[in-house]
C-alpha cells in the first residue's frame, strides 16, 4: 500500500526563525516518509533551497510556474529513501 502526503505550504515567521523550527519539522517528515519526500519551493526561494539541500533534498526539476497559483517558477527537490538493511 503507498501512502501519499502532500504538504501544500510551510511558511516560518521571520521573527521565527533560526530556532530549529524547519528542522524538526524536515525531521518529522523524514520520520514519516522514509521512502522519500517531493518538496517544492519558488526558484527565487534562495534560503529554502538552500536549507532543503542542507536535509538531503536535491533539486530534480525546474518549472516555469505554470502549476501554481501564483505563476512563480519553481523547483522540485527529492529526498530518496534510504537504503534498507539486507
Amino acid at each position: 500500500m503507498t501512502i501519499s502526503v502532500e504538504l501544500k505550504q510551510l511558511c516560518i515567521d521571520p521573527s521565527s526563525r533560526g530556532r530549529g523550527l524547519a528542522a524538526r519539522f524536515m525531521a518529522v517528515a523524514k520520520q514519516q516518509q522514509p521512502d522519500g519526500l517531493t518538496l517544492w519551493t519558488f526558484q527565487v526561494n534562495t534560503s529554502a533551497r538552500r536549507f532543503y539541500q542542507r536535509h538531503g533534498v536535491t533539486a530534480v526539476e525546474q518549472g516555469d510556474g505554470r502549476r501554481n497559483d501564483e505563476r512563480e517558477p519553481d523547483s522540485r527537490f527529492v529526498r530518496q529513501p534510504r537504503p534498507r538493511p539486507s
